[in-house]
């Protein structure tokens, strides 16, 4: 009988980590498409109307600000790029073992970049994307997630 309880809770552990790394993939791909989205907007000439709600709500102002690139790079571009690599560790790598420690690590450096994005926009810029407090949102939540497929990874090994 206590022979058992391992290998239910195996299974278990092993459920629960295909759902949160599914959870993950379905994140990481929203955050693509927003990212995108805002790198479509990063190059565009004319006005965003969907995001534009005056002075302190306005995608243009953020994703054309001076901030918007690093290093020539449009910030957006790293959000995409940036997403997909957490996609494809939690779909094509998440059976490899150093998997979950990779997706925690890479999902935290894109949490730490969207937080000094968003205090950019809040204390510099003086002005909110609504796209990039989504983008902020998934990846906290991504961020949250990889813990626990972390901490899974560490019960069960």
């Amino acid at each position: 009988m206590s022979f058992e309880v391992p290998a239910v809770e195996a299974r278990a552990t092993g459920k629960t980590s295909r759902v949160l790394l599914l959870a993950i993939a379905v994140l990481s791909s929203a955050g693509a498409i927003v990212s995108g989205v805002s790198l479509e907007r990063h190059y565009a000439k004319s006005a965003t109307s969907y995001c534009d709600f005056g002075e302190k709500f306005n995608c243009d102002i953020v994703n054309r600000s001076e901030y918007s690139e690093v290093m020539g790079i449009p910030v957006a571009g790293i959000g995409v790029v940036g997403y997909g690599v957490l996609l494809v560790f939690s779909t094509f790598y998440r059976t490899r073992a150093k998997t979950p420690f990779r997706l925690l690590i890479a999902a935290t450096a894109g949490l730490a970049f969207a937080l000094y994005l968003t205090y950019v926009e809040g204390y510099v810029l003086t002005t909110w994307c609504v796209l990039c407090l989504t983008s902020l949102a998934l990846i906290f939540v991504i961020s949250v997630l990889a813990g626990v497929v972390k901490f899974w990874a560490t019960k069960t090994s």
